[in-house]
């Protein structure tokens, strides 16, 4: 067997992973990536880059047919084969060939194969042939081996050869109709892409959609499916599925049934960690990793973690987020270096906790950040909630006729800060950093009114929020 020393071994080649391996790098540090399937990772090929490639050509249509004159030079329906070829595009087919270059370039080790811990320090990685390498590490090991969907127990789900995410983002061709298991955000962005594709979607959903974010946002993504032709059931609970004659039958709690020609399961997300040797390290197999801010798991000094394993926040660019800091704080400490693990120091993930960004894709899209005025009041605060109708805003005019949106400012009346914003409507992705830099950066509100946003743009909703809250006193 061989064996080769490096001073970071990184379980994982997705986004967190790199991340992680480059900054271990740029700090002076040498630093393998462990992947037994494509450099890149969930986000790459089947989450992220892929939905989004299928989503946005439907969102672009649809927004033209929304402008006179616009509206008038649009005669055709969605092409979809083009649609699936871009997204192969994104993809690269599938191929990592370009993101095995990049590593190569940041100077980056890689080897190939399924990596266990076997001891502290230490990943023993086997290939699909069955020859084994011992990596072993100075300073430590990261785990970034993200998640995969999970599939609940409905009695012939799993038999019934159900989609997760992954079919979903990747399929060559589209079925005529489609059962989506879920209410979430993988539920809501694919019922969206496939909708646009002229598939017959049905979201079934055991409670609302998007219930984690403010209520409005889940009502207003269903008004969105319903328009586009899916149908929407809430509150509805499936019992048993069944693949039976090339179609797939969901029983429902009502004893009704929804036939179509796939289901997709998209019931949250279960970790990756089943199978890494966890349990050789007296941690559980299939466990979440429970890490400080500095991303050190509990009860070790060598062990890291990343990205969704975590299950800190399941997101791309939060994984990114805590995989820079974990690979420097490895970095500073291996040379000794003093660590800033203060809350906003440079070596931490404050973030994490209440200034997480996120925009999902359906029609409107949903951008949010920070606390929903509900999880703001549990926490304790005392809040004032600001609530404004995007559509009312002389930029959205100009952007469609009949813009509908609503936007949410939850405020800390004792601060006199923003602890959480949320904007529903067509494009209001390009609302969200500004409301992550006022939270992050704690901008007081009387300090906001100097930020004047341009007229005529979607941004004058910032402008319409404070004057609601009313300006401070001088």
């Amino acid at each position: 067997m061989e064996t080769t020393e490096y001073d970071v071994i990184v379980l994982g080649g997705g986004a967190a992973g790199e991340n992680a391996a480059d900054r271990a790098v740029q700090g002076g540090l040498t630093a393998v990536i462990v992947e037994s399937e494509l450099v890149g990772g969930e986000c790459s090929y089947w989450a992220c880059m892929p939905s989004k490639a299928l989503l946005r050509s439907g969102q672009v249509l649809r927004a033209a047919r929304q402008v006179p004159g616009a509206a008038q030079a649009v005669t055709g329906e969605l092409d979809v084969e083009a649609v699936l070829a871009r997204r192969n595009a994104f993809t690269s087919n599938w191929s990592d060939a370009g993101q095995v270059r990049w590593l190569k370039q940041a100077g980056i080790s890689l080897v190939r194969g399924h990596g266990r811990i076997t001891g502290p320090k230490e990943v023993t990685v086997t290939t699909a042939g069955g020859s084994a390498t011992l990596l072993t590490a100075r300073h430590a090991v990261v785990v970034a081996t993200g998640s995969d969907a999970f599939v609940p127990d409905i009695e012939g789900l799993r038999e019934a050869r159900a989609w997760t995410s992954r079919e979903a983002t990747s399929a060559q061709s589209i079925p005529g109709s489609l059962a989506i298991l879920g209410g979430g955000v993988v539920a809501c962005e694919m019922a969206t892409a496939y909708a646009g594709f002229g598939t017959h979607v049905t979201v079934i959903s055991r409670s609302g959609l998007l219930m984690t974010m403010e209520p409005y946002a889940g009502e207003l993504v269903a008004e969105g499916l319903r328009e586009q032709g899916a149908t929407v059931l809430l509150d509805t609970k499936t019992t048993r599925v069944n693949r039976t004659d090339g179609k797939v039958v969901v029983e429902l709690g009502d004893d009704s049934t929804i036939t179509a020609e796939e289901v997709l399961v998209a019931a949250g997300r279960t970790p990756l960690t089943r199978d890494i040797g966890l349990d050789m390290i007296g941690l559980e197999p299939g466990s979440w990793l429970e890490t400080d801010d500095t991303l050190l798991v509990r009860g070790f000094d060598w062990l890291y973690a990343v990205g969704d394993v975590t299950h800190r926040v399941l997101l791309t660019h939060q994984g990114k987020y805590q995989a820079r800091a974990a690979g420097d704080v490895i970095a500073a400490r291996a040379k000794g270096a003093s660590v800033a693990d203060n809350p906003w120091g440079a070596h931490v993930a404050t973030a994490d906790h209440a200034v997480v960004p996120q925009v999902t894709f359906t029609e409107p899209e949903v951008a949010s950040v920070g606390l929903t005025a509900a999880a703001a009041a549990a926490a304790g605060y005392d809040i004032r909630v600001v609530d404004y109708e995007i559509g009312n805003v002389a930029g959205a005019s100009v952007r469609a006729v009949g813009y509908k949106g609503t936007a949410r400012m939850v405020v800390d009346e004792q601060r006199k800060v923003i602890l959480g914003v949320t904007f529903v409507g067509p494009d209001v992705s390009d609302l969200l950093h500004a409301a992550t830099v006022a939270i992050v950066a704690e901008v007081p509100l009387d300090r906001l009114w100097h930020a004047v946003p341009a007229y005529p743009t979607v941004s004058e909703i910032w402008l319409r929020l404070l004057e609601t809250y009313g300006r401070p006193r001088a």
